[in-house]
């Protein structure tokens, strides 16, 4: 069992090393502890059977990959995934902007109104199309950016829309939610961790 705990934990260093991950980043993307990441490439622990499913299908491997040994000089595994993951990721948020423009030249020929606000919007827009994108793939950090972001990005498409109105007031609303985020950040995980 000890030989099978070695060749697992062989495998989960190689493929993290080849994906450019940190042991702390793995273990944000699992919810998991970086000490528990480092359990498991030295085979003192093994993580559980769903976990090993999580990060086959995260790494593009199967199962059996991880369990048997390898010469990894002649193993290739490609970066396709992670590739395929940002250009998805890239052409849904320029599908935000393209709609914009499409909006913004139709407004401006047919009704002759220059409606420039439609490109400050687009900002919270791919924002929360970044939100949904890193909530399938990304980490835990970058969520509390990406909704800093969408939070003052809000405020300041009101802000720039109403501009004659002189809202400026409007911005201390970001205060309490700012302040909420990073309260939200400083949130440690323990659940999973408790289980190790």
């Amino acid at each position: 069992m000890k030989e099978f705990n070695k060749t697992i934990a062989t495998n989960l260093v190689y493929l993290r090393k080849k994906s450019n991950l940190t042991q702390l980043q793995l273990a944000e993307k699992l919810n998991y502890s970086d000490k528990a990441i480092s359990k498991w490439e030295t085979g003192e622990t093994m993580p559980d059977i769903e976990v090993l499913f999580t990060i086959t299908k995260m790494y593009g491997v199967n199962l059996d990959f991880l369990t048997t040994e390898h010469d990894f000089n002649e193993v290739k595994i490609s970066n396709t995934d992670k590739s395929n993951k940002i250009i998805i990721t890239s052409l849904s948020t320029s599908l935000v902007w393209i709609i914009a423009t499409i909006a913004y030249v139709y407004i401006k020929i047919l009704l002759e109104i220059n409606y420039w606000q439609i490109f400050i919007w687009s900002v919270p827009i791919s924002t929360i199309v970044l939100i949904v994108f890193n909530g399938i793939w990304g980490s835990r950090k970058s969520i509390f950016i990406l909704v800093s972001t969408l939070t003052w990005s809000i405020l300041a498409s009101f802000y720039l829309t109403f501009l004659n109105q002189n809202l400026w007031l409007i911005f201390i609303i970001g205060i309490p939610f700012q302040i909420a985020i990073i309260l939200w950040s400083q949130l440690k995980r323990s659940k999973k961790e408790s289980n190790i």
